[in-house]
């Protein structure tokens, strides 16, 4: 309701809002009183089942914006509603999303969420350490905590990308900006809105202003210790989970050649 009403108060001539909660009952009564129904048709449905009352649309404007970007997505649906309306030339809001990781050393929250896991009062739980380190966590990241630099991972453009594209495999290489322990990798996206007259976006990296979508946390079984100017390698895999494709299975393969350490390892995570 709230972008139907942003995009007549910006000029639309006619907005055509899809939902198929049953929140778009109250959105109708918010239309109503704020003397909008003659310029917001609300629609209840999928948007790969309804039908529009229009051709073509120019605009398309969708927050589809998932944690790790791609979880719990609604790309697929502007995907499809981008080939069944967007006229040619017409633009999408926002249209462009790039995806980065980095190291970082986080000890203290290891800790607490995955290790202590080895003596609970006395017992040894550790079967269920293994349970949480593959379920990565969505938090909000001290910058100070970051230990390397970032590679980015995925760039999307809606213009162009397929669905295909959304299940990717990538490289990254990173390399550490100070001596320390790295017991993580953290992802975050940025997003941009670069066809109109002065492009705007934002950014989810721990450095930049709080959002919801927060970072997303890969702990590592056991932490490295880089050295100021050494490189970590390694390639994150994502695709939608087979039994429920709102989640992720994701996989991170690392190498790692350091003066103090070395790692080859593979582990499988799900976001969910």
């Amino acid at each position: 309701g709230i972008l139907s009403m942003f995009a007549v108060q910006a000029g639309a001539a006619h907005v055509y809002g899809v939902d198929c909660s049953g929140i778009i009952e109250s959105a109708k009564r918010i239309v109503k009183d704020n003397g909008m129904e003659d310029k917001i048709t609300l629609i209840k449905g999928k948007i790969e089942e309804i039908d529009l009352p229009v051709k073509e649309v120019d605009i398309i404007v969708s927050e589809w914006m998932g944690y790790f970007l791609l979880y719990e997505s609604m790309l697929n649906t502007v995907l499809h509603a981008r080939d069944k309306w967007l006229k040619p030339g017409g633009v999408i809001f926002p249209d462009k999303a790039v995806m980065y990781i980095s190291a970082l050393e986080d000890e203290q929250m290891k800790f607490e969420r995955i290790d202590f896991w080895d003596n609970v009062y006395g017992f040894n739980m550790s079967v269920l350490k293994e349970a949480a380190l593959k379920e990565p966590v969505v938090d909000i990241v001290d910058p100070k905590h970051i230990v390397t630099s970032a590679d980015h991972i995925l760039n999307i453009d809606l213009n162009t990308c397929t669905e295909k594209d959304l299940s990717f495999s990538s490289p990254f290489r990173i390399q550490a900006e100070r001596s320390d322990y790295v017991h993580a990798f953290v992802a975050y996206f940025e997003c941009a809105f670069t066809n109109i007259h002065k492009p705007l976006g934002f950014s989810t990296s721990p450095q930049s202003k709080y959002t919801h979508w927060k970072q997303t946390i890969f702990y590592l079984s056991e932490p490295m210790t880089v050295c100021e100017g050494e490189e970590i390698t390694g390639t994150i895999t994502c695709k939608p989970n087979v039994g429920n494709v709102r989640d992720l299975d994701i996989e991170l393969d690392v190498k790692f050649d350091g003066s103090r350490s070395k790692v080859d390892t593979h582990i499988e995570y799900r976001l969910r």
